[in-house]
């Protein structure tokens, strides 16, 4: 029935109806004409007034647009929590879009207040913005975003686990807020004041480890939240701006998890001759965390041909862990070949972190075609932590209670520098070389199958080769060239940047006033030649997109773009029980989007939208998607829009059909402007 009505309301036959005009009798009067002495005297008065106030005359005083409706549905075919994880689109009103300005004349408490808000009414992404401003006295903003983000694919983390079940699964809302309010702005100077917060809430399944030989899915409930608190004053001049704030952060992240019934974990087959199982468990944690930071930052332009700035970041976070977890079944261990049914373990810690950041930079233009640019960055931190544990096994009356403490530190220091030149060779060539280093040395708390003891060492150190051009020999063409090589002597990770290569070309072509092309190509190698390792990474990206809007697109506009990427990745590893194992991944992709705009005849301002975009890949994990789309816009008068839109989902996996699903989503609403 649904789907019915749908249908009915995306193709209506409606006439347009006329603007209402006044009627000649309605018509005002003409104002009298004043003398010519009286308009000229007042005349630097009017012109003064209009500069002043915000609102030019003959301005509305409320300008905008809302864009609200309703959204159907069909029922989603195949696999609803696949579908809510790529697409995740709801039913039920809705509203779309709103931005509407109010300007103030009198400029009594504001001279400008501005309100945006986009997908709210229970859409996965939605957003909301308000600025108001007082010219010279304040400007305050704010900012809101939420996300609903749901991930359960049934084939991610273990694909041999059963149908429609995900062990790293999770449906939790992000939600981001930020308020700034700057006083005297544009004055020399500013005070401001702001708050961010960063919060997380929800529910998902995540693995209960026990050593190494099996790990069970429980559900759990998540919450965390960060927030940053901020002040400082900023020295604005026309050569020189200067920065200085404080801030402070606190942060904390807390986990439950439970289970009762008989859960068997991953293993699918006996441990020393026996069924692991898991019967019970609760489990929490809890991180607090807290920091008071220092920033400055300077930039300064003292003559014509010289520029430069500095940033100083300091900060001191403390962190501190409750953790604790029950659990009965039956499990094992291995390190003494017993079996045991209960267990208990218990972990406090804490974490102190002193963290410098600094960076700097200069501009030179010593000749009216040449730039030398010269940068520097370091970013080091040193972290002190004292765990304490206690773990207790029973089994048959008998308990063995383990006491671990641990006092450890980790050191990071990471330094960048960095030389640009660019030279002017020609009036449309501009040509770019330069250099890159990059080192640095960390001593972390080793992993757990180490060789090397509690800690691991490491060093970085990587030269870099930069160098591209910037063509321009007509006004309707440009082109940009960019390349960098890289060589490492030391790298931290397997897959880290170690030998590469990194090309990107853009270019725009103008061909015409209503036809234009953007061609971009970028390949990407990069790979470590050590024989245990043997990684080498590839990456291909082409796309071409097409714009033509003849007569500035009163009748029809085209945009179409098409992209061909293409990825292999190969690895060697140690998988099972430290055996020799190797990795390889491959991706071929096509992906497409077009829309084209079509002037309905003999409907003013009706407009018809065909389009909608397409994934077509192969290789290691091929995939496809489709979403077709289909939009009708119909005036109602001067102001007032009905909008109706349709769209398909369509997705499918070769290896693994039963995460494919298709759903129809239509959509039915008003746009109102002023």
């Amino acid at each position: 029935m649904r789907l019915l009505l749908a249908v009915i309301l995306m193709v209506p036959v409606l006439a347009q109806q006329p603007d209402q005009q006044p009627k000649p009798d309605e018509k005002a009067a003409p104002a009298p004409a004043k003398p010519a002495d009286a308009q000229a005297a007042q005349a630097p008065a009017k012109a003064a007034e209009q500069a002043a106030s915000p609102a030019p005359a003959g301005e509305q005083w409320f300008t905008g647009d809302i864009d609200f409706g309703y959204r159907w549905r069909t029922d989603v075919g195949g696999d609803f929590l696949q579908y809510r994880s790529v697409v995740n689109l709801t039913e039920g009103p809705k509203l779309f879009g709103l931005d509407v300005t109010i300007v103030d004349p009198k400029k009594r408490l504001f001279d400008r207040l501005d309100a945006r808000g986009y997908g709210w009414g229970g859409d996965p992404y939605n957003t909301a913005h308000v600025g108001v401003r007082k010219l010279g006295i304040y400007d305050l903003n704010f900012d809101y975003r939420n996300i609903a983000y749901f991930d359960a694919v049934p084939s991610f983390a273990n694909p041999a686990a059963p149908l429609g079940f995900n062990e790293q699964s999770f449906d939790i809302h992000r939600r981001t807020t930020s308020v700034s309010l700057d006083l005297l702005p544009g004055k020399h100077l500013v005070p401001y004041l702001a708050f961010d917060r960063n919060s997380g809430n929800g529910r998902g399944i995540e693995t209960w480890l026990l050593d190494s030989t099996n790990e069970y899915a429980v559900p759990s409930l998540l919450r965390d939240s960060t927030n940053n608190y901020r002040g400082g004053l900023r020295v604005e001049f026309s050569r020189f701006h200067l920065t200085l704030e404080q801030g402070g952060t606190t942060f904390k992240d807390d986990d439950l998890a439970s289970f009762s019934g008989t859960n068997p974990g991953d293993r699918t087959t006996p441990a020393l001759g026996q069924t692991l199982l898991l019967n019970n468990l609760q489990q929490a944690y809890g991180i607090r965390g807290d920091s008071i930071y220092s920033r400055a930052l300077l930039t300064a332009n003292p003559l014509s041909w010289i520029s430069f700035y500095g940033q100083f970041l300091f900060s001191e976070p403390q962190t501190t862990v409750n953790y604790a977890d029950v659990a009965a079944g039956n499990f094992v261990e291995l390190s003494q070949l017993s079996f045991y049914s209960w267990q208990q373990f218990v972990g406090v810690g804490a974490a102190h972190q002193p963290h410098v950041t600094g960076s700097a930079g200069l501009e030179l233009r010593p000749a009216k075609r040449l730039r030398i640019m010269e940068s520097w960055m370091t970013d080091r931190y040193h972290d002190a932590a004292s765990p304490l544990s206690t773990q207790t096994l029973a089994a048959a009356g008998t308990a063995n209670k383990t006491v671990t403490g641990l006092n450890y530190a980790q050191v990071v220091n990471y330094n960048q520098q960095q030389t640009d030149v660019l030279f002017d060779l020609t009036s449309k060539l501009t040509l770019r070389g330069g250099y890159r280093r990059v080192w640095g040395d960390a001593t972390v708390l080793a992993g757990q199958f180490s060789q090397s003891g509690e800690f691991a060492s490491g060093t970085l150190d990587r030269n870099v080769g930069l160098a591209g051009l910037t063509f321009r020999p007509w006004e309707k063409l440009s082109a940009n060239l960019d390349y960098e090589r890289g060589s490492s002597d030391n790298v931290y990770f397997r897959n880290s940047l170690n030998n590469y290569d990194r090309t990107r070309f853009r270019t725009r072509y103008q061909a015409t006033a209503a036809l234009g092309f953007q061609l971009n190509l970028q390949v990407f190698k990069n790979q470590n030649p050590s024989p245990d390792i043997a990684y080498y990474f590839k990456s291909r990206e082409n796309s071409l997109a097409v714009y033509w809007t003849p007569d500035g697109g009163k009748r029809i506009s085209v945009m179409a773009e098409y992209d061909r990427s293409t990825l292999s990745s190969d690895i060697n590893y140690l998988g099972l029980f430290l055996s020799p194992s190797f990795s390889a991944y491959r991706d071929n992709a096509h992906s497409a989007t077009s829309a084209i705009d079509l002037a309905i005849p003999r409907l003013a301002r009706a407009k018809l939208t065909l389009g909608g975009s397409l994934f077509v890949s192969s290789g290691s994990r091929p995939s496809r998607f489709y979403q077709p789309l289909m939009r009708l816009s119909l005036p109602f008068g001067k102001h007032v829009y009905w909008n109706t839109e349709w769209q398909w989902y369509g997705f499918g996996e070769e290896f693994y059909l039963y995460e494919g699903f298709r759903t129809h989503v239509f959509m039915t609403g008003l746009r109102v402007t002023r």
